[in-house]
């Protein structure tokens, strides 16, 4: 099953950049620290906004309450006020830090007494309500003084909250905790800790204050509500690691393990024994043009050094053949020279200059081969061909020797014109040399190429040397002084542009070569 799941996933896996892989890991990582802490800022807001409604909702229902039951009220059956939800009016943020709320002043009158007789009547609601809400509650008279609660018998009128609330206004502060204790190891982190929240709200009967509720309470502790919360903040958690493990799965997959893979290949290649693996279909495109680019590079190592072996192989028996004859006939100008006659110290002389111009060919057609090997594409070039072939056909055309163009017209190739002059000009001479005296170059435009066809009526190729005639040193004209390189050369510049040559075996009479040129780019 899992094979069968990682062969789906390879099949329909996407192609990634590297830099989309690595600026998504970069991103990611780098905004997991503002993420948490965002999201600690926000939650702890979010529980102290909390608290302030559920103190909101208190005060409002204990108000309504009072409102009710108090002495001479009248009933109220109907408010035409459509229904508005108290929002909540506090942000850690934006909303000022009040400092500890001051104790209470003595008071300067006496308490009013129908406030106090409400007192007696309301205290069981508001220990009831304490008992489970945990909040602070306090029962204020008009006056502004305590009649139920912390600092009974004080006055309050002093607090700006009390004096708003007692002019009939609804507020929420947030103050210092003076009785605050750190009761947690990070509880520093929290800005809430040390705050507590002040909610005040008038008592309107028969559209007058008659008191007020003051109602405070600490926040929710951020990291109780963490506790609380555990389950979703150890879900997000998992979350961020599963995250985390897919993206180190993908950094792995589309970049470590195949640069593992290529430097392991590398080292075989280095060796003369690696093998470089199939490209990853999971590695980035990069990854994937780096394979693409090593594989290549690797048959080319391997195919330049058969190529080296085997011309070094070569290029040994092509110079032992004349520089023993040379050393021979040396050593037999030193052994007998003085007892040859004229004509065989000409005869050994003669020999000696045919072998050693022979090397001098030899080592002028290698250079040339080497130069032919070392030429570098000209990604600018653009030439017409047929200009080039009529030249090289109009030097070479003579009563014995018959050159014939057939064109149909040839956009521009993207070669040198050097090099169609030295491949046409070794065809030519090849066919000369091999009896020919008619010559039909034919020039036809096929998909992406020029292809320029030679055809000679000389003796022609054998076909067991079909297969080696592009060989460096291969020749057939030996005896007659040839080197087997002008081939080897014309393939090397061709193969230096973009180009080809082909021989085109069997044929009814003589041989016929196709040169193959790539267009220029103009012409693409």
């Amino acid at each position: 099953m899992i094979a069968a799941l990682k062969a789906r996933l390879k099949r329909h896996w996407p192609a990634l950049r590297l830099r989309t892989i690595l600026f998504g890991t970069l991103l990611f990582t780098a905004a997991l620290p503002g993420v948490g802490a965002l999201f600690l800022r926000v939650y702890e807001n979010t529980l102290v906004r909390q608290t302030e409604a559920e103190l909101i909702a208190q005060g409002a229902a204990l108000a309504a309450a009072a409102q009710a039951i108090w002495p001479h009220a009248a009933p109220d059956s109907s408010d035409p006020r459509p229904f508005r939800p108290e929002a909540s009016t506090i942000d850690l943020r934006t909303t000022l830090v009040l400092g500890e709320r001051p104790p209470a002043q003595p008071r300067t009158g006496v308490p009013d007494a129908v406030a106090l007789d409400m007192t007696r009547r309301l205290a069981p609601i508001l220990a009831t309500t304490a008992r489970t809400t945990l909040a602070s509650l306090q029962l204020i008279d008009r006056n502004g003084i305590v009649l139920l609660g912390h600092d009974s018998g004080g006055s309050y009128a002093a607090v700006p909250e009390v004096a708003a609330a007692l002019e009939g206004r609804v507020g929420t502060v947030l103050r210092q905790n003076g009785a605050y204790r750190q009761r947690y190891a990070f509880e520093w982190l929290s800005r809430a800790s040390s705050l507590r929240i002040h909610h005040v709200r008038p008592i309107v009967v028969d559209g007058r204050v008659v008191g007020a509720l003051l109602l405070s309470r600490s926040p929710r502790a951020l990291f109780r509500g963490l506790y609380e919360d555990r389950g979703k903040i150890l879900l997000g958690i998992g979350l961020i690691f599963l995250v985390l493990l897919v993206l180190t799965g993908l950094l792995s997959r589309g970049i470590a393990r195949p640069i593992e893979a290529l430097g392991e290949a590398s080292h075989g290649v280095a060796n003369g024994t690696g093998k470089v693996p199939d490209t990853p279909v999971t590695a980035a495109i990069e990854i994937r043009a780096l394979f693409e680019n090593f594989r290549t590079m690797a048959a080319t190592i391997d195919r330049r050094s058969h190529y080296l072996r085997d011309f070094a192989a070569s290029v040994s028996h092509e110079f032992k053949t004349p520089l023993a004859g040379i050393s021979g006939a040396i050593e037999l100008f030193e052994d007998h020279g003085a007892a040859m006659t004229p004509a065989e110290r000409e005869r050994f002389l003669g020999n000696i200059k045919a072998d050693a111009a022979r090397l001098s060919q030899l080592v002028t057609r290698l250079l040339d081969l080497a130069r032919a090997d070392m030429a570098q594409p000209d990604p600018d070039a653009a030439i017409d061909a047929v200009a080039v072939i009529r030249q090289i056909a109009d030097a070479h055309d003579g009563p014995a020797f018959r050159v014939t163009i057939t064109s149909e017209g040839a956009p521009p190739v993207g070669v040198p014109a050097s090099t169609v002059e030295a491949v046409l000009n070794t065809l030519l001479d090849n066919a000369r040399q091999a009896g020919a005296d008619r010559v039909a170059i034919e020039v036809h435009r096929r998909v992406g190429v020029l292809e320029i066809a030679v055809a000679d009526n000389g003796r022609g190729i054998a076909p067991a040397d079909a297969e080696r005639v592009f060989e460096p040193f291969f020749t057939t004209r030996r005896a007659a002084g040839g080197t087997g390189l002008g081939l080897a050369i014309s393939v090397s510049l061709l193969r230096a542009g973009g180009g080809r040559l082909a021989l085109d075996h069997p044929v009814e009479s003589g041989s016929r070569f196709r040169i193959l040129l790539p267009l220029a780019r103009a012409a693409t």
